[in-house]
């Protein structure tokens, strides 16, 4: 992964050297800095951006050679429109400005508008838009079999009036970026480097920051009747794992709030093997497991204060001489009995048992379950939304707020008795699919059965998770969708 920017904040004063990036609003309106810079100059700046016809659209930039009297190498321009910018404006302010400064290792920021100063809380999500953008999977890459060169660390100052409480904000965005960056580095993995064993592991090392981590591996599983999960597993060597996080910041004895992962590593389609082009992509299946492990980081290095359970399903679904047949009849945690009409409708079994485990173990004030599960999805939202299904309307609101003041955007998909129908078995309590049409909401059917009435949240996450639009602040195949989401919703209306 690429070397992370180290960002510090300072106040507003004009950089005696190196590089400047300077905020300009439409028509070249400049903050009090950005004119002193210019008259600095003697107009020479101004000059240079109407000579390119630069004129402050948000999210453009245009780059110019300092002039002299200045004392700096460069000056980079970045757009701000007309100043009314939200809080997912600044967050994609910030990837812009990292795209214009990349390769530069050492640059000052400053965030002042024509219309006055920038507030402290803009400015910390201008710095994590940085971050987010600098993020670069290249683990694996090699200049011509020998080792790259390692490059320096990119060192940026953000300059903004309040410059003290902008650092203590970044404490928290800082830790909200980090897990963000860890889902990404685990969907991107390839599969033979990151299997259930070692995806467990990654869970297991956020005891370092204070969590208390289970893993339960086959044979515990086994004791508590995990028969869905285990059936899927039965045609890899490698063997399933659910890890379980927890973190109480909350209130002594104060019930838990649940996020659950489908953590497929790599997803075959079983003897319902899916068909050959694409199939690489699949490595990307764990995504939800990806975006719990990255909340649960989150949660865990700011210390929220909420006591909260993060638990993930780990399998592997392979073709094998003992894998998983079409027609085969399993029981899961709930004691319902499943028939398997599509070993490729995998997901929903890992999930449906460990929904189970934890609505039983924890008894949790709700569960949300994040899923790569259908590409049904797909077809319905593209890669812009994510789909929600619930049964409960408060918790979809939460969900619809947080979306958009971070950019990870939901859309509410229904639930009824009509589509409930849809999977109905004639051989057992239900099948695993209910057909071509209507595949993400029978999916989410098939999980409301384990739930019970504690609230609960699917978030299918298959158009979101990998292979969504390159933006700002992300330009890697990975997006970490779902950690900031998540734990803007928990900031929001969970913590004391």
């Amino acid at each position: 992964m690429a070397q992370q920017p180290v960002i510090k904040f300072h106040p507003v004063t004009a950089p005696k050297s190196g590089n400047a990036l300077v905020l300009v609003g439409k028509d070249l309106a400049l903050g009090t800095l950005g004119k002193e810079l210019d008259e600095a100059s003697q107009g020479a700046i101004i000059r240079a951006v109407k000579a390119a016809d630069f004129k402050g659209e948000l999210f453009s930039t245009q780059t110019i050679l300092a002039p002299g009297g200045v004392g700096l190498d460069r000056i980079l321009l970045l757009g701000v429109g007309e100043d009314t910018l939200g809080e997912t404006e600044w967050l994609r302010l910030g990837g812009a400005a990292m795209a214009a400064v990349k390769g530069i290792e050492k640059s000052s920021m400053i965030l002042q508008l024509a219309s006055g100063d920038v507030n402290a809380s803009c400015a910390s999500l201008f710095a994590m838009g940085m971050k987010l953008r600098s993020y670069d999977f290249d683990r694996y890459k090699t200049n011509k079999g020998e080792p790259k060169e390692e490059k320096p660390t990119p060192n940026v100052t953000v300059q903004v009036a309040d410059h003290e409480e902008a650092g203590k904000l970044w404490e928290r965005d800082d830790a909200v970026s980090d897990g963000t960056l860890l889902a990404r580095d685990l969907v991107n993995e390839p599969a033979n480097i990151l299997g259930p064993e070692e995806f467990a592991a990654k869970a297991k090392a956020l005891e370092a920051l204070g969590a208390e981590v289970e893993i339960l591996e086959q044979d515990a599983l086994e004791k508590e009747n995990m028969w869905a999960l285990l059936g899927v597993a039965q045609g890899s060597v490698r063997g399933p794992r659910v890890a379980v996080i927890k973190w109480n910041g909350g209130k002594e004895g104060e019930v838990p709030i649940a996020f659950i992962g489908k953590g497929v590593v790599f997803d075959t389609g079983g003897i319902s093997i899916k068909p050959a082009g694409g199939m690489e992509e699949m490595k990307g299946d764990m995504g939800g497991a990806a975006a719990v492990t990255g909340l649960m980081h989150a949660l865990v290095a700011r210390k929220a204060k909420v006591n909260v359970i993060g638990a993930i399903g780990l399998v592997e679904n392979m073709p094998d001489g003992n894998a998983q047949r079409p027609g085969d009849i399993v029981t899961s945690k709930s004691g319902q009995t499943i028939e398997v009409i599509n070993t490729d409708a995998e997901g929903r079994l890992v999930l449906a048992d460990v929904l189970t485990y934890i609505k039983e173990t924890y008894e949790p004030k709700f569960m949300i379950d994040l899923a790569t599960l259908t590409g049904a999805v797909l077809v319905a939202l593209g890669n812009h939304n994510a789909g929600i299904f619930s049964n409960s309307d408060e918790m979809c609101a939460q969900l619809s707020a947080a979306g958009e003041v971070t950019g990870e955007t939901v859309w509410r998909l229904p639930l009824s008795k009509d589509y409930d129908k849809m999977i109905d078995s004639q051989f057992a309590d239900m099948k695993n699919t209910g057909g071509r049409w209507a595949g993400s909401i029978t999916a989410a059917q098939f999980l409301k059965r384990f739930v019970g009435e504690t609230d609960w949240v699917h978030i299918d996450v298959a158009g979101t998770a990998m292979g969504s639009p390159k933006t700002e602040i992300s330009q890697s195949w990975a997006s970490g969708y779902g950690v900031r989401l998540l734990d803007r919703m928990v900031a929001d209306n969970y913590e004391g």
